[in-house]
C-alpha cells in the first residue's frame, strides 16, 4: 500500500513538472523567434528608441501645457502694462508681443505675425522629423529638441489664435529691463544652449575618435 500511495503521489508531480518545463520551453522559443522571424532581443534597441521618442514628445507637450497655463493665468490675473514685483530684479508684467522672442520686431506693421508663424511652423515640422530619426543614446539632443519644439509650438498657438504672444516675465537691473518673455521663450533658450553643448561634446568625441 505504501508503494502504491507513493506512486500515486509522485506521478502527478512529475506530470506537473513536465507541463511547466514544456510551457517554459515554448515561451522561450517564442521569445527567440516570434511570428515575424525576428528575435525579440534584436528588437530591444528599437523598443528603447521608441520609448525615448515618446518621452521627448511628452516633454514638448509638458512645455506647451505649462506655457499656455501660465499665459492664461497672467492674462486673467495681471493688469496690462502694470508691473507686479515678485522678487528683487523680477517683476510680473503682462505685455503683448507681436514680434519674435524677446519682443524682436514687435513694432513692425503687422506682417511679422504670419512671417513668424510660418517660420515657427516650418521649424516645428523640421524638429519633429529630426526627433523621429534620433537613435538611442541621443538623450541630450532629444531633450534639447523637445524644449525648442515645445517653446515654438507654445508661441505658435498664441500667434494663430491671438495675433500676438503673451509675455509676462520681466527681468531688470536698476532702470534697465530685459525684453519681457514667457515660459516658451525660456524653453527655446535652454534648448538652444543644450544644442550648443551637445554639438561641442559630439565634436570632442569625433576628435578623440580620429586620434
Amino acid at each position: 500500500m505504501t508503494n502504491v500511495s507513493a506512486v500515486g503521489i509522485t506521478v502527478p508531480m512529475w506530470v506537473r513538472w513536465l507541463n511547466i518545463r514544456n510551457y517554459v520551453a515554448a515561451v522561450w522559443k517564442m521569445s527567440q523567434v516570434p511570428a515575424n522571424g525576428v528575435c525579440l532581443r534584436d528588437q530591444m534597441p528599437m523598443v528603447n528608441t521608441m520609448q525615448s521618442r515618446a518621452g521627448w514628445y511628452l516633454l514638448s507637450v509638458l512645455v506647451i501645457l505649462i506655457d499656455q497655463s501660465t499665459k492664461y493665468w497672467a492674462s486673467a490675473s495681471l493688469v496690462y502694462g502694470r508691473a507686479v514685483e515678485l522678487l528683487p530684479m523680477l517683476n510680473l508684467t503682462l505685455l503683448h508681443n507681436r514680434g519674435a522672442a524677446f519682443s524682436f520686431l514687435s513694432d513692425a506693421g503687422g506682417w511679422q505675425r504670419w512671417f513668424f508663424t510660418g517660420i515657427a511652423l516650418a521649424v516645428s515640422i523640421f524638429i519633429v522629423l529630426w526627433m523621429a530619426r534620433l537613435t538611442t543614446g541621443k538623450t541630450l539632443l532629444g531633450i534639447a529638441l523637445a524644449l525648442v519644439l515645445g517653446g515654438a509650438l507654445g508661441n505658435l498657438l498664441d500667434r494663430v489664435f491671438l495675433g500676438y504672444v503673451v509675455d509676462f516675465i520681466d527681468v531688470y537691473y536698476l532702470n534697465y529691463h530685459w525684453p519681457a518673455f514667457n515660459v516658451a521663450d525660456s524653453a527655446i533658450t535652454v534648448g538652444a544652449i543644450l544644442l550648443i553643448i551637445e554639438s561641442l561634446c559630439h565634436r570632442d568625441q569625433s576628435l578623440k575618435g580620429e586620434n
